[in-house]
């Protein structure tokens, strides 16, 4: 018997991570690596003292008010947390923390791989010689864009969308960005970066429009049929954020129409469904939710959510709380 307490990790963790948080915790790991079904979700919220969910792990009112409910803290692995109620969990006085900082560099570079693909149409190249296809070099075949000069608009300006926009520049890229507030003087200027007045108006003037905002109520479907009406027929859709900000049946009938050039997606809307036309289409170019998959960031992701079990544990506050 052990009278440490007791923690769910509901997703496997890079194994350096899991042994750290072994050494502190009565801790149990996932099994077989698969998203936890309701019915478990409420067991754990009763079984143990601290969860550690993830993105597949939605975790609602009526589940922080399950009878008996042990759970003190959620420490989310991840940056994202709106598969969590944050509402409920602080009527519950139950503490919410996340990951951020740690996967900034590794969600920028599957940005600019996305773009880099979609324009140079890398993934339909791929396939072709995979599939045994290629016939040989050829003045015409498979011709993409170039980013060297080209406008690359951002959709929200926080750390993942500067440390994008720093990636662009070195590929020759000019900056514009759409935001709630501008961003401070001195990240424009070392940027080079200047504020359009409404994502519609930046999606009208951008060659790839990548989107780096959180997702819920208030980003859902920003990107829909309106938006992508005003982009231009050759512009790239880039989405390493949340897939709810992207309306996939909108965006899939853009593409068909070739009302846009093409579109990159490391995340999706009904995630891990991906729309049947976006599949079919060859000029996406779709990842399994790579963002963050970097063992220096996911290693790092994990040693954050254990600072943050630890703080809470020793009752002080945690420094990534959220709620």
């Amino acid at each position: 018997m052990t009278d440490r307490p007791k923690l769910l990790v509901t997703r496997r963790l890079p194994e350096a991570v899991e042994r750290h948080l072994a050494g502190s915790w009565e801790t149990t790991l996932s099994a077989d690596d698969r998203p936890l079904d309701r019915a478990a979700l409420a067991a754990a919220m009763t079984g143990y003292d601290a969860l550690v969910p993830t993105i597949t792990d939605r975790i609602d009112a009526d589940l922080l008010a399950t009878p008996g409910r042990r759970v003190r803290i959620l420490a989310n692995y991840g940056a994202g947390v709106d598969h969590i109620d944050l509402a409920a969990a602080r009527a519950a006085g139950v503490v919410v923390t996340n990951t951020p900082d740690v996967l900034t560099e590794a969600t920028a570079e599957i940005a600019i791989l996305l773009m880099l693909m979609a324009a140079r149409r890398a993934g339909e190249g791929e396939r072709e010689v995979r599939a045994g296809e290629w016939t040989g070099w050829r003045p015409s075949h498979l011709i993409g864009q170039g980013l060297c000069g080209k406008t690359l608009g951002l959709i929200g300006f926080g750390r993942i969308a500067q440390a994008t926009a720093v990636k662009a520049r070195g590929l020759g890229m000019r900056i514009r960005y759409a935001s709630r507030s501008a961003a401070a003087p001195e990240v424009e200027r070392a940027l080079e970066a200047t504020r359009a007045e409404s994502p519609a108006a930046l999606a009208a003037e951008c060659d790839v429009l990548s989107l780096h905002v959180p997702g819920g109520a208030a980003t859902r479907h920003l990107v829909d049929t309106a938006l992508l009406a005003r982009m231009r027929p050759h512009a790239i859709v880039v989405n390493t954020a949340r897939g709810s900000v992207i309306d996939e049946a909108a965006l899939a009938e853009a593409l068909r129409q070739r009302r846009i050039g093409g579109v990159g997606l490391d995340v999706y809307e009904r995630e891990p469904i991906v729309h049947p036309e976006l599949l079919a289409h060859p000029r996406a170019v779709l990842l399994p939710h790579l963002g963050s998959a970097t063992i220096e960031a996911r290693t790092a992701m994990g040693l954050r959510v254990a600072d943050n079990l630890a703080a809470h544990r020793r009752g002080e506050e945690p420094g990534d709380r959220v709620a």
